[in-house]
């Protein structure tokens, strides 16, 4: 019984839990102790996972995917970018795709596919 309850407690909308909050506000005179926490419970997952999606947004991973007729090019960019060495750097460019940098934030992501892109390369942010 106490299983089921607290399963349509969690499936309220914001509405419903405003009734609610009303409801036993009227009839039993018990009133939350934070009101914005009442019309806060039932949205805070879709909020956390909105928080969660929009942070992400920001960080990327550069893959290249193609480097384009400039080979040589593009391995001497990618050893800049990776402060690998010339060797692991031709070996990146040779198995593609491949990670180049994870994590990287939005903008150094969108630099660094542009300067990639300039000499032919195809890379992608993900």
């Amino acid at each position: 019984m106490i299983e089921k309850l607290a399963e349509q407690l969690v499936n309220l909308t914001i509405k419903q839990v405003n009734e609610l909050a009303s409801f036993l506000k009227k009839e039993y005179g018990i009133e939350p102790t934070n009101p914005l926490l009442v019309s806060s419970v039932a949205s805070s997952d879709k909020e956390k996972y909105s928080e969660k999606k929009e942070e992400e947004k920001n960080i990327f991973d550069l893959i290249l995917k193609s480097s384009g007729n400039s080979k040589l090019a593009v391995v001497k960019l990618v050893k800049e970018i990776t402060g690998k060495g010339l060797k692991e750097s031709k070996e990146l460019v040779d198995n593609i795709p491949n990670v180049l940098k994870e994590s990287v934030g939005k903008k150094e992501a969108e630099d660094l596919k542009r300067r990639l892109e300039e000499i032919g390369a195809e890379v992608e942010l993900k």
